[in-house]
């Protein structure tokens, strides 16, 4: 008797919900692969039987959009673009452009002593203002701990 009863199945609330959850879920793959697939047939139909007259309007575009492009004007940048390339003019010598260069140079030298030369004075005035302040601190202190003892 034991044994039969191991081999019977013994329904339980966890065995029926575990049973129930892998019927839902057959069924929900099931419903999802018909789903998909009317879905990729309507498509298909669709776009296997084109009307003419879709035909029409679509040439009857492209005809339009090739008639509305400026060809002579295309053409004639693509040429003044080539000429730029093939006879490049030069506005200044290069003579010029050096004298410029070494212009600028000299100036940016000019203004670095002389902001050198300021910035050394202002840091010795502040050395010195620092230094005395320490020495005010120092005799201050000094004087207080001499009339504290």
């Amino acid at each position: 008797m034991e044994m039969q009863q191991s081999w019977r199945f013994r329904l339980s609330f966890k065995n029926a919900t575990i049973a129930l959850n892998i019927f839902n879920l057959f069924v929900a793959i099931f419903l999802l692969q018909r789903f998909l697939s009317s879905a990729s047939s309507r498509t298909k139909s669709s776009s296997n039987q084109p009307n003419s007259a879709g035909f029409d309007y679509i040439k009857e575009a492209e005809e339009m959009r090739i008639a509305m492009q400026p060809f002579k004007l295309i053409e004639r940048v693509k040429e003044i673009q080539q000429e730029a390339y093939v006879n490049p003019e030069i506005n200044q010598p290069k003579d010029a452009k050096q004298t410029v260069a070494v212009d600028l140079s000299k100036r940016l030298q000019d203004f670095r002593s002389l902001n050198d030369a300021s910035s050394l004075k202002a840091l010795e005035e502040w050395r010195k203002r620092k230094i005395e302040r320490a020495r005010q601190r120092e005799l201050e202190k000094n004087g207080t701990q001499v009339t504290k003892e």
